[in-house]
């Protein structure tokens, strides 16, 4: 088999490793199906003529499309059957390992926050393609069609739609990293208290809440909106909580600060992410507490 045995196109695949990986994750919203997208992508490349590829780049970003998109149809068959509400998979202190990197400049590049993954969530899965393959990894329209089998002109129309869905769902994390520790302290005591007035001080009057359960499980089936609502909700979580056999760590979920609570075997229960204001409170809150996702997280021993 041509290249088997040949360490440069080894080499040549690993160059672009990091890219094919943020695309695949932004496509398909999951870590895993992310890694064997890029895994599936490496066995294809392995078989190919090399002599036959005149731009390595453009052959291996067309096959993680086209591996995404046949997994996307799967996947929505899967999402429409979903129990609750459906978030990406964390990204736990990784959000870089999952950039296109430093050199990628537009404004979307490095962003991975939950926010905008669910803002690609509602996309059509070519609107997403067009416009990741634009908008974060910076190829043209001409390129594009190419990989969509679609031509210049339409894949610029699915890229302006997409772009005009996304930035009217388009968030920010606004507070230094002080000030969120600061508040983030401030919410998990009153969690952890039952102080129903310290935790409405933390949350935003519009404060959305998010809770990934998959059926497997408990969370709250549909998204809670307005402090008092959440609030109350979190005090609940609280009291059920035997917060001595509970580990909980601060942080970067999917580059937002969060925290991963962990059970005494060293397993993950949840995640639980802030989109914080300007204003000092908490807009958002997200928790994924569906045990697939969370499979990959485990609280490690100190040395």
């Amino acid at each position: 088999m041509p290249g088997l045995h040949d360490d440069a196109p080894t080499r040549e695949f690993e160059s672009h490793r990091r890219s094919l990986r943020a695309l695949a994750y932004r496509m398909l919203g999951s870590r895993a199906e992310a890694e064997d997208a890029v895994q599936d992508c490496w066995l294809r490349w392995r078989e190919v003529d090399h002599a036959q590829v005149r731009d390595a780049r453009a052959f291996l970003s067309q096959t993680i499309t086209h591996l995404c998109l046949d997994r996307l149809q799967s996947a929505q068959m899967r999402r429409e059957q979903y129990v609750g509400v459906w978030l990406p998979e964390p990204l736990v202190d990784e959000a870089g390992a999952f950039s296109p990197g430093p050199e990628a400049v537009n404004e979307y590049a490095q962003d991975v926050s939950i926010a905008f993954m669910l803002a690609l969530e509602r996309l059509s899965p070519l609107e997403r393609a067009a416009f990741l393959l634009h908008d974060v990894f910076d190829l043209g329209f001409d390129e594009i069609g190419q990989r969509l089998s679609r031509s210049a002109a339409a894949c610029r129309q699915l890229a302006a739609r997409a772009r005009q869905h996304v930035r009217a769902s388009e968030v920010r994390n606004e507070v230094s990293d002080e000030d969120a520790s600061r508040l983030l302290q401030v919410f998990a005591s009153a969690v952890m208290q039952g102080d129903v007035e310290g935790l409405a001080t933390t949350l935003a009057d519009d404060v959305e809440f998010l809770s990934d359960g998959g059926g497997l499980a408990a969370a709250v089936p549909k998204p809670l909106h307005g402090a008092p609502l959440v609030a109350k909700a979190l005090v609940g979580f609280g009291r059920m909580v035997d917060w001595l056999r509970v580990t909980f760590r601060p942080a970067l979920i999917n580059g937002w600060p969060g925290s991963v609570f962990y059970a005494e075997d060293g397993s993950a229960i949840q995640t639980m992410t802030f989109r914080l204001r300007a204003d000092g409170r908490i807009a958002a809150i997200y928790v994924t507490r569906n045990p697939q996702k969370l499979a990959h997280l485990r609280l490690q021993a100190p040395a």
